[in-house]
């Protein structure tokens, strides 16, 4: 059994053994858990999904001003219709989230950060394409 976090209610979902994880709907709010995209959310659901998923969480923090960030926004999207649902793709908007990139040390964007266990386990700067995303995120599972 996995528990996932809901990326537009929040709420925490449990995914029985067995069980297609891409046919799995919120208890909540009904939504698709996977649906192949990458959601931006706020600082406290992207708290909730680090601490509370049990698979791991890859994080772009990004701003709509960066050009490598808007490069990289579509790529990152592929990786996610790709690589759910073995890891969940968040995106985390730096100007909106200043306190939460200050805490994660944000230095430059874009910055993908994979979170397993409520912990940090990689990261890493610079704009990727889809595959080479999905390649840096399995070697850090």
């Amino acid at each position: 059994m996995a528990h996932v976090v809901c990326s537009y209610c929040s709420a925490t979902n449990r995914i029985g053994d067995g069980h297609d994880a891409r046919e799995a709907r919120c208890g909540r709010c009904g939504k698709v858990l996977f649906d192949g995209h990458a959601v931006d959310i706020a600082a406290t659901v992207l708290e909730k999904h680090i601490a509370k998923s049990d698979i791991p969480v890859l994080v772009d923090v990004w701003a709509p001003w960066c050009g490598p960030c808007r490069v990289m926004g579509p790529e990152f999207e592929a990786a996610a219709g790709r690589g759910e649902p073995a890891m969940r793709f968040v995106k985390l908007n730096s100007d909106d989230n200043q306190e939460m990139a200050t805490r994660l040390g944000i230095r430059g964007i874009p910055t993908m950060i994979m979170f397993r266990e409520g912990r940090e386990v990689a990261r890493t700067s610079g704009a990727m394409s889809s595959t080479e995303i999905l390649r840096w995120a399995s070697r850090q599972t």
